[in-house]
């Protein structure tokens, strides 16, 4: 029964929410979790006891507050469901406190660094063009890295210089591609993609040595090569490059609505992120260069 209870709720939140692969499975393994935990009970007898008692369990095991605070997100959305569809008379996560998150600035790169790790691609070759077309396009874009290798063929119009991005909720939004990108984009379509098809056919924009989609776990590996190659010290990720697309914009003057659009983001808090982190930068070069900092 409650396995059932899961996997509709899964499709129902799927067709609703327009949520993300990743994020329905972290959803489906929370309840599966949490099923386990519960011992045969079915999910329609948990009271709130239960559930501050289930979080109890979980803490032992130094989930982080980010972790619960997931977690409650997910159980309050299945009870909710369950409420909706009369399977139980409340929810007992209602008024559920949420743990305090750590407000923690994304490490960033400056123009220096952005600069060493995109010039790191060789691309006297077939992969390195690939890959520095590839961070190009991120930099130049702030894409996710979900949208970065989801990207079809038909996405990218070089020659009107735009890109179709498909994000979260499977929002569609247009983003102008700027000239260098655009150089770079070209070279690996003319030079490097026919060559990666290998003779097969495949939609996706950006292929792996095999011919197929490029993947989230390939490029991760890819991108903290380069950061070691360009003698990057810093923890480096696909999405390191999207902070410092945002953080640029914003140090150079673009307004926080423009960067809020071109990220995709839903709520202009999300944003107001990387007016923190120039905030930060200016306080540390204060705190460095200033007789009284």
């Amino acid at each position: 029964m409650n396995n059932n209870l899961i996997d509709q709720f899964i499709d129902y939140y799927w067709l609703t929410s327009g949520a993300s692969k990743n994020t329905l499975s972290a959803y489906r393994s929370d309840l599966n979790i949490f099923n386990k935990w519960l011992n045969q009970k079915p999910f329609t007898s948990v009271d709130k006891k239960l559930v501050h008692d289930y979080f109890s369990y979980r803490k032992k095991s130094n989930l982080s507050a980010a972790s619960r605070s997931r977690i409650l997100t997910c159980l309050h959305s299945f009870f909710q469901y369950l409420l909706n569809n009369q399977k139980m008379s409340n929810d007992p996560t209602e008024q559920m406190d949420y743990p305090k998150l750590e407000k923690k600035l994304p490490i960033f790169l400056n123009i220096q660094e952005v600069e060493k790790l995109i010039e790191a691609p060789n691309t006297n070759s077939i992969y390195g063009q690939r890959d520095r077309a590839m961070l190009e396009l991120l930099y130049s874009c702030g894409l996710r890295v979900s949208e970065l290798i989801s990207l079809s063929y038909h996405n990218l119009n070089l020659k009107e210089e735009f890109v179709r991005v498909h994000g979260k909720g499977n929002k569609e939004r247009m983003l102008p591609l700027g000239e260098v990108a655009i150089d770079f984009l070209d070279q690996y379509e003319r030079n490097s993609r026919t060559l990666l098809l290998k003779n097969g056919q495949c939609d996706s924009y950006f292929l792996s040595n095999r011919g197929s989609a490029m993947s989230r776990q390939n490029f991760f590996y890819i991108i903290k090569g380069y950061a070691a190659t360009a003698g990057i010290n810093k923890p480096i990720s696909p999405h390191s490059l999207r902070h410092a697309f945002a953080t640029h914009l914003v140090q150079k003057g673009a307004d926080l609505r423009s960067v809020q659009l071109m990220l995709g983001h839903s709520d202009i808090s999300s944003t107001q992120l990387y007016t923190h982190i120039q905030n930060a930068q200016l306080k540390m070069q204060h705190q460095k260069h200033h007789p009284r900092g």
